[in-house]
């Protein structure tokens, strides 16, 4: 399994791979059909359920994130 970091960014990630952020934030995601699960601090149940061309923002640690779902097996992770 492949790991970024908040310095790696804007990184385009697959389900096998996880970005590391600051506050113990870790960005991974598993793919349910051509929706993405999305977690975020090693949790059970997605924080949320992204399809192809959506995303979602949220802050740790004082910081933005977007994360954007992509019609392949792919997650971009982006600080805004």
């Amino acid at each position: 399994m492949t790991a970024y970091s908040s310095g790696d960014l804007p990184v385009s990630i697959n389900h096998e791979e996880y970005v590391d952020l600051p506050g113990g934030v870790c960005v991974r995601f598993e793919s349910n059909g051509e929706a993405k699960d999305v977690f975020l601090r090693g949790e059970f149940e997605p924080v949320v359920q992204l399809f192809p061309d959506c995303e979602y923002v949220f802050e740790s640690e004082g910081a933005a994130y977007r994360l954007r779902a992509g019609f392949d097996d792919r997650m971009t992770v982006e600080r805004v």
